[in-house]
């Protein structure tokens, strides 16, 4: 956490994001004039600055550094403070860091390179060394190399987003369409596993490695996406409930050795896991690195504030994001989180806005619910959250989950 000595302004495109911790005098958040940023805004006077620039679509986090209210607010701060603020961002790309030089400005995210190299799904299995094998079964071909021999398999490219760079192969067609588009393209092509997915959040100090409870990744389920592998939302609940002991201290193992990788490249803040367990066998694989502080973080981080507020000790995971970051000792561990849910509802081909009065609904029904303001296929539209689980089963939606999509699906502006 900042100390009194230090303020962190963190900018970024979606206010929820920053949302980890409750912004203060030593920790401002730049973001987009949304109707939640404005909520947001009146919440917290004086800390939260937001930004219009009249254009149709969100500006992104290297426009929103580069706005003039963006340099006022640091040159403001440093001189009240005697002392430049620190700059925090969702994830470091090589497009900002030329920003932040330009204005002098301290970012304390990981290197872009050291993300993209280890995210990078080509030259990940490199950087992976010696624990390639807790990966599936896998290989690196050329698109023109890969061949159809009769089962189904996953195919990605170096990079993808809420699993929109991974494609099923169930077909010898399907390759050659791809084939014949992306012919010198590089990929990586994985055994098809089926089973449920897994996520778990972990943070890096130089003295230690703190995994985060593990969720369950809601993944692909209609009417929340229109893409099988489209990423939906976490339920602590269930993995709590489906996962046996063994199972949890199995990924919490892949998590550390993750982890220690990571601080021999100086690796500091949050990264994510997702792994799955092979339904047939048990067995689980990593499948995916995400070197930056993954979407679940400021849910799981408000879901241990509440075990805090009625006794838990520990720090919360965006504590110990910002306080890794700022180069703080962790003393203590992480709060467990054994309950709770988000689902994304995302901008599908049926459900391409949401009526006004669905976030009076949910809110109704006990939900948190946050609008966005996206229109692109698969982006956010609207983040619902529960203190409780909205599983019931692996691809199965509980009583709570129902009644979500069920209010989704009624309230839904269709093309």
């Amino acid at each position: 956490m900042a100390s009194q000595k230090e303020t962190v302004i963190y900018v970024t495109r979606d206010i929820e994001r920053a949302l980890g911790m409750q912004p203060n005098s030593h920790y401002h958040i730049v973001s987009n004039r949304t109707i939640y940023g404005e909520k947001t805004e009146k919440l917290y006077p004086g800390c939260v600055t937001l930004i219009d620039d009249g254009s149709d679509e969100s500006a992104g986090t290297g426009d929103l550094m580069s706005h003039p209210a963006t340099a006022e607010l640091f040159a403001k701060i440093a001189q009240a403070d005697n002392a430049k603020p620190y700059l925090l961002i969702f994830k470091n790309t090589a497009r900002i860091e030329p920003i932040a030089r330009a204005h002098s400005w301290t970012l304390i995210n990981p290197p872009a390179a050291t993300s993209e190299k280890i995210e990078n799904k080509i030259s990940q299995v490199m950087w992976l060394a010696e624990l390639e094998r807790l990966l599936p079964p896998h290989r690196i071909e050329f698109m023109k190399n890969v061949r159809w021999d009769g089962k189904p398999f996953i195919l990605q490219w170096a990079h993808g987003h809420t699993g929109g760079g991974t494609l099923l192969i169930d077909s010898s067609q399907a390759l050659e369409d791809i084939r014949a588009k992306f012919p010198d393209r590089r990929c990586r092509v994985t055994t098809y596993i089926e089973g449920p997915s897994f996520t778990m959040n972990v943070v890096v100090a130089p003295e230690k490695v703190l995994p985060s409870a593990i969720s369950y990744q809601i993944t692909g389920l209609p009417p929340f996406t229109d893409s099988r592998f489209a990423t939906i939302g976490n339920d602590w609940g269930l993995a709590a409930k489906i996962l046996s002991p063994e199972d949890k201290q199995h990924i919490t193992d892949m998590a550390m050795e993750i982890g220690a990788r990571m601080q021999k490249e100086y690796w500091r803040g949050l990264f994510g896991i997702d792994v799955i367990k092979e339904t047939a066998t048990g067995k689980i694989y990593l499948i995916e690195i995400n070197a930056r502080q993954p979407a679940s973080t400021t849910f799981e981080s408000r879901l241990q504030e509440a075990r805090r507020a009625k006794g838990a000790t520990g720090m919360t995971t965006f504590e110990a994001h910002l306080a890794a970051l700022l180069g703080h000792p962790l003393p203590q561990p992480l709060i467990e989180v054994a309950d709770g849910a988000q689902i994304i509802q995302r901008v599908t081909k049926d459900i391409r806005s949401i009526a006004s009065d669905a976030i009076g609904t949910l809110e109704l029904d006990g939900f948190t619910a946050i609008p966005y303001e996206n229109t692109d296929d698969n982006s956010d539209l609207l983040r619902i959250q529960s203190d409780h689980a909205v599983m019931q089963n692996h691809g199965e939606l509980n009583e709570a989950g129902q009644s979500i999509a069920f209010c989704l699906q009624q309230k839904a502006t269709k093309p």
